[in-house]
């Protein structure tokens, strides 16, 4: 039970971290907390299953960057996420993407660090 709350804790602070952001960027746009919700969903479910098998298949340029390709991955990612919801989450270009996925990736780890041991055990 404790993982599940975990699990639905993680998607809401990703969401804020989606809001966040929507507020940083007038061409990243996001209507409202319930696409927030679904866009944290699928970006979850793309880390999970398509980041590893990008990961992968890009690492000799991974490993020339020094890892700094992990954030054109990132990005493209955030833009797919986008490009499956359509209308309601909107991505202006790469370079917005691009700063954008850093920029939650930032958000995300300072609100974890804030609320994401609540369901812990001590």
């Amino acid at each position: 039970m404790r993982h599940i709350l975990q699990f639905f804790l993680q998607l809401v602070l990703y969401a804020i971290a989606l809001i966040a952001v929507s507020q940083l960027f007038s061409s990243f746009n996001i209507n409202g907390f319930g696409t927030a919700l679904l866009a944290s969903l699928i970006l979850t479910i793309l880390n999970t299953l398509l980041r590893p098998i990008l990961i992968l298949l890009t690492l000799p340029i991974t490993f020339i960057t020094f890892g700094i390709f992990i954030l054109i991955i990132n990005a493209l990612i955030l833009m797919l996420t986008s490009w499956i919801i359509g209308d309601a989450f909107v991505i202006d270009g790469f370079w917005v993407a691009f700063f954008a996925s850093i920029l939650v990736s930032i958000i995300h780890f300072f609100l974890q660090k804030l609320f994401g041991d609540a369901f812990k055990k001590d």
